[in-house]
């Protein structure tokens, strides 16, 4: 009796722990968070968050669970806790298929008086081979987390003089959105070793350029 009772206390320590760990290899919009949503008619609701940009839904759960559009949500913001930072969301109109502006889901990364960095992710398949088939935190700083042969992928727009432009990452294509301090910004991003398509780098580098068009 008493090996039956180790037997059966081990399994269930297993399960508990595939459980965590199934828990953490999970990607952000898998997930429900602590947030607040600020609907389009003025009103917010607070409870957990879960978000799917794909489809430009988001899911609040308080009592039950309600589901709202990216045209009835001005905005929402979250506690992502697996990089212990709250995370924005913006409801914004754009034309994603060229012809007919509608809003949907961007996340801002940073903004300022002159520029706003803003992002859209997406689960892309990793081909990178097996050794990258594990789970690892997102960071606002140094990018994705990769999940059983899958990773977080992002595409990046920049938000100026009131109209969004998407950004193809490519460094030409950085420098002639930001305009007018090419040497400053290439000693910048060459002095702190910064890439033109990564995520981090990228709110680096465009929180300089609206420091250098203030001074």
């Amino acid at each position: 009796m008493r090996n039956l009772k180790r037997y059966l206390f081990l399994i269930f320590v297993c399960l508990s722990s595939l459980s965590l760990a199934q828990t953490r290899n999970q990607f952000p919009s898998q997930k429900w968070h602590k947030g607040t949503l600020n609907l389009a008619d003025g009103s917010s609701s607070s409870g957990l968050v879960k978000y799917d940009l794909e489809t430009n839904l988001v899911q609040l759960q308080a009592e039950t669970v309600i589901t709202f559009t990216a045209s009835n949500v001005a905005s929402f913001e979250i506690y992502d806790e697996t990089y212990e930072g709250i995370r924005k969301f913006y409801s914004l109109p754009y034309a994603s298929n060229g012809e007919y502006e509608t809003p949907i889901f961007f996340e801002v990364l940073t903004q300022g008086e002159h520029i706003a960095l803003l992002c859209r992710e997406y689960i892309a398949t990793d081909n990178r081979g097996m050794n990258n088939w594990v789970g690892m935190g997102m960071n606002p700083f140094w990018g994705p987390q990769t999940v059983s042969g899958y990773r977080l992928a992002f595409t990046y727009y920049f938000l100026k003089n009131g109209r969004l432009e998407r950004y193809s990452g490519k460094k030409k294509e950085l420098f002639d959105l930001l305009t007018g301090y090419d040497e400053e910004m290439q000693l910048y991003m060459r002095k702190n070793r910064l890439e033109h398509d990564q995520r981090g780098d990228l709110l680096r580098i465009t929180a300089y350029y609206n420091d250098l068009k203030n001074n």
